[in-house]
């Protein structure tokens, strides 16, 4: 019988690599929001993938940029921070875009440490064999890797194996959390996160930057056994709470829509969604309200 092994590891990676997409798909179920928009991960998610004979606890990171924000660079402190004391480091490079300077270096970066070193090629149902070869060659000369994975998360196409390559990197050890426990984020979260991610659909470029979410309030109604959640939508203008809000409240609308489906699938339990939209001027670089919102 294979002894039970357990342990920490980061994924870190460009913006839009597919980190929180693969922390899912090894989960096996949403504990990080996805999104095309740079900077959907703002906070260093952590996931609990149950193994026959493991356990492994995911930290799914911002992806590693050039900042131009106090919020920015507060994002890659967090990445650096979830390097340390991992038992592995997994660096993802998408298979349909070209290895480049910036996946130089967060190779260099992340690989500092004594961790174990995996290479993880997402996003191979989106090329052809020929490039996928050409892709896996590219990585391979990155570094001196103990493996490299090519996964489709959409698919799972090599996930398991993927699985099974992380927990026998780990250290024999108990297992660090319930066999029933996904993830260790609170409930709260959580809802703000897929708020934050149903605003983001659809929106122009530079919007998602200066969208965050908090949960104010939640409130049992005992006789309706219904949950009331109230969060409020922060951006930093008026034009762009125009935008969070649409014409006649209906971006608004459909934002709690999409959100309610997320929290009410999350919580096993009927909710009032109360969605407020207000302005903090220049958050991303007022220090006191970045504490404020976490970070």
């Amino acid at each position: 019988m294979s002894e039970f092994r357990a342990g920490f590891v980061a994924i870190v990676g460009r913006p839009n690599v597919g980190k929180s997409t693969l922390t899912n798909a090894l989960v096996g179920h949403k504990v990080a929001i996805t999104s095309m928009r740079p900077e959907t991960t703002r906070h260093n998610i952590r996931g609990i993938v149950q193994a026959p004979h493991g356990q492994l606890v995911v930290v799914d990171t911002p992806g590693f940029h050039r900042p131009r924000t106090l919020l920015g660079r507060r994002l890659n402190e967090m990445v650096q921070e979830a390097l340390i004391d991992v038992d592995a480091v997994v660096v993802c490079f998408p298979a349909d875009q070209k290895v480049g300077p910036g996946d130089r270096f967060i190779t260099s970066e992340a690989t500092r440490g004594g961790a174990t070193k995996i290479a993880v090629v997402t996003k191979i149902d989106q090329v052809s064999k020929d490039r996928l070869a050409e892709h896996l060659l590219a990585v391979s000369e990155l570094d001196s890797w103990s493996a490299i994975v090519p996964v489709s998360a959409k698919t799972g196409e090599n996930m398991d194996r993927l699985t099974e390559v992380l927990v026998s990197e780990m250290p024999v050890s108990p297992p660090l959390y319930p066999e029933d426990e996904i993830t260790e984020e609170t409930e709260e979260t959580l809802i703000s996160e897929f708020v934050r991610e149903a605003a983001l659909e659809g929106v122009r470029h530079e919007l998602p930057h200066s969208v965050a979410v908090q949960v104010t309030e939640m409130i049992e109604r005992k006789k309706a056994g219904v949950l009331d959640v109230h969060v409020t939508i922060y951006v930093e203008r008026d034009s762009q709470k125009a935008i969070i809000i649409g014409k006649g409240g209906s971006r608004l609308k459909q934002i709690g829509t999409t959100a309610r489906k997320e929290i009410e699938a999350l919580l096993g339990r009927r909710i009032y969604l109360h969605i407020h939209v207000t302005v903090a001027k220049n958050w991303q670089t007022d220090p006191k309200i970045l504490q404020r919102f976490g970070f």
